[in-house]
């Protein structure tokens, strides 16, 4: 790969991240983008099968990525995931994203948690004009996350995680140094779970709220164009029908909006018309250099189409989830994206097993909609492992953690 100075450098890598978090070819015009795009897509295999879907789900080891709230019903006093993801895999062989996560209960209401996403973003030789050689680097990304969650009633958590983010995209090259982007974030999340019989089925509704990833803009080597980390509000709920003994099947919903500024467009626009480009580049201007809580809060009124286009800024996700026995899992789901947000659209479908304190997941993603077939996310895979230790409902007697209601263990 050719490349001649810093500047061009921190654009393909941008560009490389946009096409990651787009099912398109081609960005569309009007795409949201942010800083460490990869924050806002699921490391781990079961909620990558379900679309995506996280934010209500029974709680596991990688509760507290969606929603730190889930953090007080976990259904193990110990439990460790590692999820891998070979990223782009039809158009290059050294990308990646991995994911190592855990938590520990403490007491029988509250559990510690801890992550480390790590996004390795292969290779990159540098040359000049020329054609040669200034040396190689590999860009990289990586966040750091604790987390603690606390059961305030039988059904009600809420939970809290302070994050750490290291971009470092940009290397040396012909004597321009950029320095890696560093910020701090938390996220708040909220969770609700209750046990119902309607009519003699046996159900479980989880509700399930939060707010990701506010924190700092990010810095390379333009101190005047900070960008926005991926602050993200997500809202969803999952329903568990007990079918017999043996047999369950859940449905899962999610809905998430980035709350960052919309850009600013005219249609129709004609970038050769000096006073129209200025008012537009100006206005952009304007909103990049917004605050982060002014951000969060004109994020729900700032779409230059209104709110039809608002609407179209929230992503879907929904899945279905069937479970023989807490031991095998079948998952499969579907998230869309408007086409001029992005695009990404996609099917995904999963399998799990659970054995004693083992367990492990896949997800394979097919992409639908235009270009399906030349679309980078086509032919991703992910794999997660868990380990699961003490199960709650045999550490503690009927009235500890582990008969909390709505709690499914081996999930």
């Amino acid at each position: 790969m050719q490349l001649s100075n810093s500047r061009s450098r921190l654009a393909l890598t941008a560009g490389l991240l946009a096409t990651a978090a787009t099912a398109q070819a081609q960005l569309v015009q009007h795409t949201i983008t942010t800083a460490v795009p990869i924050l806002t897509l699921s490391p781990d295999a079961r909620a990558s099968a379900l679309g995506e879907a996280g934010v209500a789900t029974s709680p596991d080891a990688n509760s507290a990525y969606f929603n730190p709230g889930k953090l007080g019903f976990v259904p193990y006093k110990y439990s460790v995931a590692a999820s891998y993801s070979p990223w782009l895999r039809n158009i290059t062989d050294d990308m990646s994203l991995s994911y190592l996560s855990g938590y520990g209960k403490v007491g029988q209401r509250s559990a510690f948690g801890a992550s480390l996403m790590y996004f390795d973003l292969g290779t990159i030789d540098y040359r000049n004009g020329n054609n040669l050689p200034q040396g190689s680097f590999n860009p990289k990304e990586y966040a750091i996350t604790v987390s603690y969650g606390l059961q305030l009633t039988d059904n009600f958590g809420v939970g809290v995680s302070a994050r750490y983010i290291r971009s470092n995209l940009v290397g040396t090259v012909n004597g321009n140094d950029a320095k890696p982007g560093n910020a701090a974030a938390v996220d708040l999340g909220a969770y609700y779970s209750k046990d119902l019989t309607i009519g003699t089925g046996l159900y479980n509704l989880a509700l399930g709220g939060s707010i990701s990833n506010i924190g700092n803009k990010i810095t390379y080597n333009e101190v005047e164009s900070p960008s926005f980390l991926p602050t993200t509000l997500k809202l969803g709920t999952a329903i568990t029908r007990e079918i017999d003994q043996y047999n369950k099947i859940s449905l899962v919903f999610d809905a998430t909006k980035l709350l960052v500024p919309s850009p600013y467009y005219e249609d129709p626009y004609n970038p050769a018309d000096p006073i129209q480009k200025a008012r537009v580049d100006a206005t952009n201007d304007s909103r990049n250099r917004q605050g982060i809580v002014s951000g969060i809060f004109n994020s729900f009124s700032d779409a230059p189409g209104g709110f039809k286009e608002e609407l179209r800024e929230i992503n879907l996700s929904t899945g279905l989830e069937y479970n023989y026995n807490d031991l095998l899992y079948a998952r499969g789901g579907y998230f869309y994206e408007a086409a001029d947000k992005g695009g990404r659209q996609y099917v995904s479908l999963g399998l799990g097993v659970r054995y004693q304190v083992f367990g492990i997941d896949g997800t394979y993603l097919v992409p639908t909609g235009d270009n399906s077939q030349a679309n980078p996310l086509a032919q991703t895979i992910r794999v997660s492992l868990h380990f699961n230790f003490n199960k709650l409902s045999e550490a503690f007697d009927d009235n500890g953690a582990g008969g909390t209601s709505g709690e499914t263990p081996s999930n």
